[in-house]
């Protein structure tokens, strides 16, 4: 019995070559992931200027907006997703993104480390093709403040966190485990 992974499967149903998946790649690491560190500078910055409950709507509001203007001048869909959410409105992963969660928790389980974790291939969406990329995005010393262990968590905190996200699942993490994924959706 031939066997094969969902990677092989796609690659074969769409034809696309292994450089033609390594170029996209690597575009699209270039092109999407530099809205990143401009998230975690801005979370920073309000964090030590006024405190984690000032943050709330910087990560709430301000890093998806951020996001959205790299989106719109890639053409791409981007955004945050997570096994774990805090808006599951915003940031429930697909069939997809939660396979490759999934698939990052399994890796760094095994030694990888959290930030070198992504994924990328070519799949038919209603007919045509598009290219998937997932970066995980580790959590760092700043995310603590709001997504570290519950009980850490400082009152007032807690309380505009339940306002803000009467669903918050994204608590009791530790430093560089997988808090999620920037997602990004392209074209071809």
């Amino acid at each position: 019995m031939l066997r094969f992974s969902l990677v092989t499967l796609a690659c074969i149903t769409v034809n696309v070559q292994a450089q033609d998946l390594e170029a996209l790649k690597l575009d699209t690491r270039t092109r999407a992931l530099p809205v990143l560190p401009k998230v975690v500078a801005m979370m920073k910055e309000t964090v030590v200027a006024k405190g984690a409950v000032d943050a709330i709507p910087v990560c709430k509001d301000k890093a998806p907006q951020l996001i959205k203007e790299q989106s719109d001048k890639t053409g791409w869909q981007m955004r945050r997703v997570s096994l774990k959410t805090r808006n599951p409105e915003r940031g429930a992963p697909d069939v997809w993104e939660a396979r490759q969660l999934a698939e990052f928790n399994i890796r760094a389980a095994n030694g990888e480390k959290a930030d070198t974790l992504e994924a990328g291939e070519v799949i038919s969406e209603n007919g045509k093709q598009v290219y998937r990329y997932i970066k995980a995005i580790p959590v760092g010393d700043v995310c603590l403040a709001c997504h570290g262990a519950r009980e850490g968590l400082d009152t007032a905190l807690k309380e505009q966190l339940a306002r803000s996200y009467p669903h918050d699942r994204a608590v009791d993490y530790q430093l560089g485990q997988i808090r999620g994924a920037l997602s990004v959706q392209r074209p071809l």
